[in-house]
């Protein structure tokens, strides 16, 4: 089969140093981007970090920007099957031609900016750096009236922390990637909060007291204001809904009852909760209410790829890309509350950098048997090994291995499609968790089978 542009353009940006190795600095990324004019300094921003929610808090944030009449730019990361995904303008992922054109446009630019790099000893610029350099291109060229930018990994270095977010926001903060980020909760808080910029409006979630204390720190010698979950805004009441839930929100500048957001779990109501009072900050500095069908609009058309998405049916089959212990549980928690099962089985992977043990446990209560099963990734953890593991939590008549997704699927429905119906005629269900590449490639095995 012949190579596309855009086969030959994946093979440039992806044969740089991956995300999952990226270089402590930003001066590779700023220079890159001063080559190019500062298209970052083009559009004001709303920048998020945190450990677990930032990507469903940036799409709904953008969602509710774009409602208010704003051209929105989007930038997560990661994607799930196409790198476009990642790079979004006013809702839309950037087209496959228009990807490759901007990535063109933007190469001699890297050239030169490798070219200086290498002057100085120092590896190119990382696949996310490069990346990061387009997006912000792609906003400018659109152009964008604001930018939702989602940090790739921590925040103090990360290459989008060249751009100064007029709004930080800054999700749940817990334990992943401790190797780059710090072993405490207090050490990736602090890292995280390298976002929050000279006079920046602060808006956080509910924190461990470790989180909150850094937070509270960069705010001080920032100058910057903070707005926190619990004190200056809250759910106040969240019912479920089918395809979602209703909330009622005391926003910071004002009460909002009956919004109907449609995405799954506890945990998204949270993501609502801080997304409305990022866009309250941004847009009135916390003092000017949302008016009008406006909020519901935005909420409506809020989606979340890959978090507690039913992909398939008879038997359902939920994927979640939750690939650490407090995301687990927020998996768990809505699958209960959406799902009640009569038996879940769980097809899980997951990468070598990963707490395997701890999402386990936090898994091992709503599973009844785990298919353990090979993420598609150079650093997925051996099925053999990983199965030991669970075998070490669960014991071993709870577990079954398949090297093979797509026999693992397989497996794991049949297991489901076997349980006896609950008391109230519940069926046996599917969880597909534990790492984000492997979310990718069930949903792709699953859509190539409707």
């Amino acid at each position: 089969m012949p190579e596309t542009d855009l086969d030959r353009m994946l093979d440039e940006i992806y044969g740089r140093v991956g995300e999952v190795a990226p270089q402590p600095r930003l001066d590779a990324t700023r220079r890159a981007l001063e080559l190019l004019g500062d298209p970052q300094r083009t559009f004001p921003i709303v920048h998020i970090t945190g450990t677990n929610g930032k990507t469903s808090t940036a799409r709904i944030t953008e969602s509710l920007l774009r409602a208010h009449g704003l051209r929105t730019g989007l930038f997560t990361s990661p994607d799930l099957g196409y790198l476009g995904e990642r790079i979004v303008v006013d809702g839309e992922p950037i087209a496959p031609e228009a990807l490759v054109a901007a990535w063109d446009d933007v190469q001699q630019v890297l050239r030169l900016a490798d070219g200086e790099l290498a002057g100085r000893g120092e590896p190119p610029l990382t696949f996310f750096e490069a990346l990061t350099v387009l997006a912000f291109a792609v906003f400018a060229d659109a152009p964008i009236d604001v930018g939702v930018i989602e940090v790739g990994m921590g925040g103090e270095w990360d290459s989008t922390n060249v751009a100064d977010g007029q709004v930080a926001v800054l999700t749940p903060v817990d334990l992943d990637h401790t190797k780059r980020l710090g072993d405490t909760v207090a050490e990736i808080a602090r890292t995280k909060s390298g976002i929050v910029k000279p006079g920046a409006a602060v808006v956080a979630a509910a924190q461990a007291p470790e989180a909150l204390a850094e937070i509270e720190r960069a705010v001080e010698l920032s100058e910057g204001t903070l707005s926190l979950e619990g004190r200056d805004f809250r759910v106040l009441r969240r019912t479920p809904a089918v395809g979602g839930q209703l909330i009622d929100v005391q926003g910071r500048a004002g009460r909002y009852d009956g919004l109907l957001v449609p995405l799954l779990g506890a945990h998204q109501a949270q993501n609502a909760d801080v997304a409305i009072a990022a866009v309250e900050t941004f847009l009135g500095d916390g003092a000017r209410p949302i008016v009008g069908d406006v909020l519901q609009e935005g909420l409506a058309a809020a989606t979340s790829p890959g978090r507690l998405q039913v992909a398939a049916s008879d038997p359902v089959v939920v994927v979640d890309a939750a690939h650490n212990p407090h995301g687990v549980r927020a998996m768990v928690a809505g699958l209960a509350e959406a799902f009640p099962f009569s038996r879940l089985v769980a097809v899980v992977a997951v990468l070598d950098d990963k707490d395997a043990p701890g999402m386990i446990r936090a898994a091992a209560d709503a599973v009844d048997e785990f298919v353990v099963t090979t993420a598609p990734s150079d650093r997925a953890t051996d099925p053999d090994a990983l199965a030991a593991t669970v075998v070490d939590v669960v014991g071993a008549d709870r577990v079954v291995v398949e090297p093979e997704l797509e026999r693992a699927l397989e497996a794991a429905r049949e297991l489901a499609d076997d349980a006896e119906p609950g008391e109230e005629g519940q069926r046996g269900g599917v969880v597909v968790f534990g790492s984000i590449t492997l979310v990718a490639r069930a949903l792709e095995l699953l859509r190539a089978e409707r």
